[in-house]
């Protein structure tokens, strides 16, 4: 026997998962959680911040995007020129996906589709476990493997400077 399943309004979704950890994003009336990011997840974090700030942007983590009332995700990494405050309502510059893990491939696909749908000019997706690195394509509706994000205001960031960072502030990390 099938069940009905409530949809979520905007309201009820932030009365239920405003603030909690883990995050929670609004995807169409339901509640989606995030994966818990690792330790090389939550370095990449902290590395293309700094490097979003050094190229001109203005770069927050986990940042709520309320530009589609229907569909609000947390990014990993967001960066604009322009900054709106509390939460962006109209498209940013740039959004990074990082991996974790347990992260679904189909989902993050849907995830670069709806940011292109909502006016994101730059969507990158990283995996810090395989040191790889995409860029959606409007052009062919899929993820690009690139050597270098090439960001709107011109300036660039070549994912080999990337890796060797996180390696370095890896240390001597192990896997178990």
């Amino acid at each position: 026997m099938a069940t009905a399943t409530h949809l979520l309004t905007l309201h009820e979704f932030r009365e239920r998962y405003a603030d909690k950890k883990p995050y929670y994003e609004y995807w169409f009336g339901e509640a989606i959680q995030k994966s818990v990011p690792t330790w090389l997840h939550g370095l990449l974090q902290a590395i293309l911040t700094e490097l979003f700030t050094r190229a001109g942007y203005r770069t927050a983590p986990e940042l709520e995007l309320r530009i589609d009332p229907d569909w609000q995700p947390k990014a990993d990494v967001a960066a604009a020129l322009i900054v709106e405050h509390p939460y962006p309502t109209r498209p940013i510059d740039i959004v990074v996906e990082v991996l974790s893990p347990d992260d679904r491939m189909s989902r993050t696909f849907e995830k670069c589709r709806q940011y292109a749908r909502i006016g994101i000019l730059k969507i990158f997706v990283l995996d810090p476990e395989s040191k790889s690195a995409w860029e959606w394509s409007r052009a062919t509706d899929n993820l690009e493997r690139v050597s270098i994000m090439e960001l709107p205001n011109g300036q660039m960031i070549g994912m080999t400077d990337v890796w060797s960072e996180l390696d370095r502030r890896a240390g001597s990390a192990t896997h178990q």
